[in-house]
Parts: structure tokens; C-alpha cells; sequence
């Protein structure tokens, strides 16, 4: 077993976390992921309402008595988003871990912190870890270039972000963007980090409510299989390859575009279309490189104990054997 700062803190038996997925970070997942012994969270705005996150929550509770959190992701939508009212059920539903996503959590940070909850700061950026720290978030997770979702604007990869992040802070720092086995796992310790933060290798797994076809698209591509869009309006997304992602790049490459020009392909509907009925071309979908590395599809607990397994042999074994003791 790998023991940590972050499992000491917050209360789990493996260093590795299941972040928010929109539509994907469900009780079905979530729930076995706390089952593996960890982290797992549920995404707030996958569900339509507060109302809605209160039961998908107590759901979660039918299913494990381990600890799980909620992501919130804050970020600009045409339409108002209730982010007290999400906040509110979860310090009424007792949850005790967030993952915090976009913005800056500070104004919700009160009512967390009154209720005794531990936040986690996702974060791109060395200046936004430090930023993060000192508004009081418990922990950072450091997306670095190779992740999936919007790896931000400076397009550092985890090689480096992550030493750099580890020398400015001294919160609890997650990796995450390029993880999914017990290799990603040992390196990620020995750059600094306290575990690792994996999304689309979570998605590949029996549990994950993603219909097949994606999950066996997923295992088929290799790690040249992503595209980065909107990276002409500076909102930069990484999402797997497909005809709707080369035909958003096609209309950026013009020049000039705007989100009217490609807003009728990348609507989130049209991603919730891929993800529940399996037609991959249908709409954009996130994907990291790590497809790369993804061969199968296991349960969360074969996945989870195969890569703890996998990081204690690599420590006891292979890196073991390149110390030399000097002889008297």
C-alpha cells in the first residue's frame, strides 16, 4: 500500500483520484471508484438542478460507505448558473470533499469551510496553484498540457509543471493530464506530487456510464488521437479525434472565427449524444493522450489495484536496482 500525505488527509487508501467528468461523473462511477479505495467525484452540473445533485449524492451513498466528493466547475454561461444553491446541498448532504474547476472558488470558500470541507483547486498554471493556496484551498490538481478537457494557454506539460509547482507550494499537489498506470503513478510521485488525478482512463472502465463504442474507440486510438480547438479564441480544449473536431479546426483555420461559426458543433448536447448513445462522430467528446496507454477495459478495482500493484513493483524493484551500496 502507498501512503501519502493527500490519502492521510483526506481519508483514503490509494493515492489515486477520479476528477469531474460532465455526464460521466455519476453515482454508478463514482461509487465504485470509492469502492477501489479512491477518490471519486461526482460533476454538480451533470445534474439539472441542486435538487437533482441531492439525490444523485444520496444515490452514491446506497452504493459505498467511502469517501467521495463533488466537482463545481464555475465558469461564464448565457444562462445563470445556481452555484450557491449546488453548494448549499452539499453542506447539507454532508459531502466533505470538493474539487473546485474554472474560476476562482474564493467566494464559495466560506460556506465550505464552515461546513468542514476540503477543497481541491484544479489548476494549469504554477500561478494559479500559488493563488489557490493562499485563498485557502487544501490541495491543488495540476492539469499539465497532456490532459484532457481546457490544459489552459501555456501549454506546459507535466514533466515540468509539476517540479515547478512543487517548489512554490506546500498544499497537497495531485497530477494530473497523462495518467493511467503504475508508471505515470511512481513518476508522478517522484516530481513532487502526493498522487495522481485520472479522467479519461476512468472513463474506459466498466462502470464508467459511457456507452461502448466510446470506450472501444478509446482502446483503438493511440496518443496522437486528440485534437486542440478553440485554441484561436484562447479557450483551448483537448478532445479526441473525430470528424467534428477536424471540422472546428478546419473553420479556425480560416481565420476570424468565432464561437458562432462552430457553436452548432460543439454544443454539450451533441457530446452527451456520443457518450450515452455511441455515435462517435456526432459531436466532441474530451479525450487526453493517455489514450495512448489505454489497452482494455476493467473495473475500477481491477484498474485501481493493478496500478498501486504495478507502482510498488516499480519501487521495490526496477528503481531499487539501480542503487549501488558502496562496499566497505
Amino acid at each position: 500500500m502507498l501512503k501519502t500525505r493527500f490519502t492521510e488527509e483526506f481519508g483514503i487508501e490509494h493515492p489515486i483520484v477520479q476528477g469531474g467528468m460532465q455526464w460521466v461523473g455519476r453515482a454508478e462511477l463514482v461509487s465504485a471508484v470509492a469502492n477501489a479505495g479512491a477518490l471519486g467525484f461526482l460533476t454538480a452540473l451533470t445534474q439539472p438542478t441542486p435538487e437533482d445533485l441531492e439525490k444523485e449524492i444520496a444515490r452514491t451513498r446506497e452504493m459505498t460507505d467511502k469517501p467521495f466528493g463533488v466537482n463545481l466547475t464555475i465558469f461564464p454561461t448565457l444562462k445563470p448558473v445556481p452555484y450557491d444553491e449546488y453548494v448549499q446541498v452539499m453542506v447539507e448532504s454532508g459531502i466533505k470533499i470538493v474539487e473546485t474547476a474554472g474560476r476562482n472558488p474564493e467566494p464559495h470558500l466560506p460556506a465550505m469551510k464552515a461546513a468542514g470541507i476540503k477543497v481541491i483547486h484544479k489548476c494549469t498554471s504554477v500561478r494559479h496553484c500559488v493563488k489557490a493556496e493562499k485563498i485557502g484551498c487544501d490541495a491543488v490538481s495540476v492539469d499539465g498540457f497532456e490532459c484532457a478537457g481546457h490544459p489552459g494557454e501555456d501549454d506546459i506539460p507535466g514533466l515540468i509543471l509539476l517540479p515547478a509547482t512543487a517548489d512554490k507550494v506546500s498544499i497537497p499537489m495531485i497530477a494530473s493530464g497523462g495518467y493511467g498506470d503504475g508508471r505515470g503513478l511512481v513518476a508522478a510521485l517522484a516530481l513532487g506530487a502526493e498522487g495522481i488525478n485520472m479522467g479519461t482512463r476512468f472513463m474506459c472502465t466498466k462502470e464508467a456510464p459511457v456507452h461502448m463504442n466510446v470506450k472501444q474507440k478509446m482502446v483503438e486510438h493511440d496518443e496522437r488521437d486528440t485534437k486542440l480547438i478553440f485554441r484561436t479564441l484562447r479557450n483551448t480544449a483537448r478532445v479526441a479525434k473525430n470528424a467534428i473536431s477536424e471540422e472546428v479546426l478546419e473553420i479556425e483555420g480560416k481565420g476570424n472565427a468565432t464561437i458562432d461559426d462552430i457553436k452548432h458543433l460543439v454544443a454539450g448536447t451533441r457530446g452527451r449524444v456520443v457518450l450515452e448513445e455511441g455515435d462517435t462522430d456526432h459531436g466532441i467528446w474530451s479525450a487526453g493522450m493517455i489514450q495512448g496507454l489505454i489497452h482494455d477495459i476493467p473495473s475500477c478495482e481491477e484498474l485501481v489495484s493493478r496500478i498501486v500493484g504495478e507502482a510498488e513493483e516499480i519501487i521495490d524493484g526496477r528503481l531499487n536496482a539501480f542503487r549501488v551500496t558502496s562496499e566497505a
